[in-house]
């Protein structure tokens, strides 16, 4: 049976739902689960927890904790990653100074300001479990749960012969949304979805042959429909594809609907639907403080039902059994996406089975769909590159071409936003030292300044020239 590293198990949410699918699956129940997290106040609650499920389903599943990572992953066989550098105090600042500075984020994990943070402080852990994994356990899986998911996977990219995969549950619960919204069921409908994580789109959805977007598009005009998902309703009308993410996720990384207050009024003001602002980070604070007041999992119940949506239990799964299971997977794009570019972390169709994970070529996304993708992709790469090297001016540039940041501020504002939040979350930050974010220098022009004399652009002189012409 195999041994499964949980790193950052910590995790209500995750850790709870991806063992309680591990211990209902029979290739894996009676594994081996080390649980691992920094500091032991969730990890024994958890550890108590998993214990209980084990006992009250008469498994012989062997469960251990500790806070020491290189002991949980020694002679693993799967990696799964859960973690959340720098907790809720890294996340109220990832949410709170760019809302000081005017950039409303209603998630904050994947793009924004708070996505492009939140990869400097996980990159460099996640490379450290990479290099401990080439020592300790060279032949393990590792699964990545931890965001932002294209980020961090296109830096797990940049280590030689790591078998890795990001997970998501995006593509998934968009299916069961596409089902309602098309009445068909989802176990019959064939589906082709291809991107980036967070924003790939279902380039095919069919019924026997029958192609389904004419219904979807219909039903989006309906006030019913549409107003549960405006967002990715509206990016739909104009580009002609569903995404797989929601429209408080959307809705960060598109400059057109959280730019100023009239386009959250339009688009994500909708607290029963998400979208609102700060969402996530509220909810993580609800969670942190119910953690703090009581232990939650006392009230959970220990039968193990029906495995949930989570792709991380099917895949083990394949991997011990053979028997291939198809899901989307985040992976280097190593010409999977031919208009995406090589060595940026795409997220396409792939299969598992004894033989490992096997990512599918999509070729060419729709020309639309690929420039959308870019627009996130070029800051991405810049944020990685800025997380590798510990550059607070790339950090800056990557902030710059973010398409949220971008829409809201100016590039001084971007540059004073970005010091103050490395400066705030660096003792998260290692790779940066002393090194901070070049103040720019504030020029005051005064009224009577004479600009220096050079030459106008041609066109410019023209214009000039034909303007004097039309006044005489």
């Amino acid at each position: 049976m195999p041994k499964t590293a949980m790193i950052g198990a910590g995790s209500l949410v995750f850790t709870k739902t991806l063992v309680a699918d591990m211990l209902a699956t029979p290739a894996l129940r009676d594994g081996e689960f080390a649980l691992m997290a920094p500091t032991h106040r969730r990890l024994d609650r958890m550890n108590a927890f998993v214990r209980r499920m084990v006992r009250s389903n008469g498994l012989n599943a062997t469960v251990w904790a500790t806070t020491d990572r290189r002991k949980a992953l020694e002679n693993a066989d799967y990696v799964v990653v859960m973690i959340q550098v720098g907790g809720m105090e890294a996340f109220q600042s990832d949410y709170e100074i760019p809302l000081k500075y005017g950039v409303d984020q209603c998630i904050g994990d994947t793009m924004g300001p708070g996505g492009l943070l939140r990869a400097q402080r996980t990159i460099p852990v996640l490379l450290e479990i990479a290099r401990d994994m080439r020592e300790l356990c060279p032949d393990a899986v590792m699964l990545n749960y931890a965001n932002p998911m294209a980020m961090c996977c296109w830096a797990l990219g940049t280590v030689p012969q790591l078998a890795y995969v990001g997970l998501c549950h995006g593509v998934q619960t968009t299916l069961d949304l596409i089902a309602r919204y098309t009445d068909v069921p989802k176990e019959e409908i064939d589906y082709t979805a291809a991107g980036i994580n967070h924003m790939a789109w279902f380039l095919k959805l069919e019924q026997g042959g029958r192609d389904l977007y004419p219904r979807l598009r219909e039903n989006i005009e309906k006030p019913e429909y549409y107003v549960t998902e405006k967002v990715r309703c509206e990016v739909m009308r104009h580009f002609g594809y569903f995404m797989t993410e929601s429209t408080g996720h959307l809705s960060e990384y598109l400059p057109y609907f959280r730019k100023n207050r009239r386009a959250l009024e339009l688009y994500c003001d909708q607290p029963d639907f998400g979208g609102e602002t700060g969402a996530y980070y509220k909810y993580g604070l609800m969670l942190e403080q119910k953690f703090r007041e009581r232990d939650p999992l006392s009230l959970e119940s220990t039968e193990l039902g029906p495995r949930s949506a989570e792709y991380c239990s099917y895949i083990l799964e394949a991997l011990e059994t053979g028997v291939p299971f198809r899901l989307n997977g985040n992976v280097r794009n190593d010409g999977y996406i031919a208009n995406l570019p090589d060595g940026c972390c795409v997220e396409v169709p792939m299969y598992v089975d004894r033989n490992g994970l096997h990512p599918l070529r999509v070729g060419n996304l729709p020309p639309q769909l690929a420039a959308l993708n870019m627009t996130n992709v070029l800051a991405q790469g810049l944020a990685v590159q800025a997380a590798l090297d510990g550059d607070p001016e790339l950090l800056v540039q990557a902030m710059a071409l973010d398409p949220l940041t971008a829409a809201v501020l100016t590039l001084r504002e971007i540059r004073d936003m970005t010091a103050e939040m490395l400066e705030a979350e660096r003792k998260y930050l290692p790779q940066y030292g002393d090194r901070r974010v070049r103040p720019a220098p504030v020029i005051r022009i005064p009224d009577d300044v004479q600009p220096v004399d050079v030459p106008l652009d041609p066109a410019l002189a023209i214009a000039h020239r034909f303007t004097r012409l039309a006044e005489a």
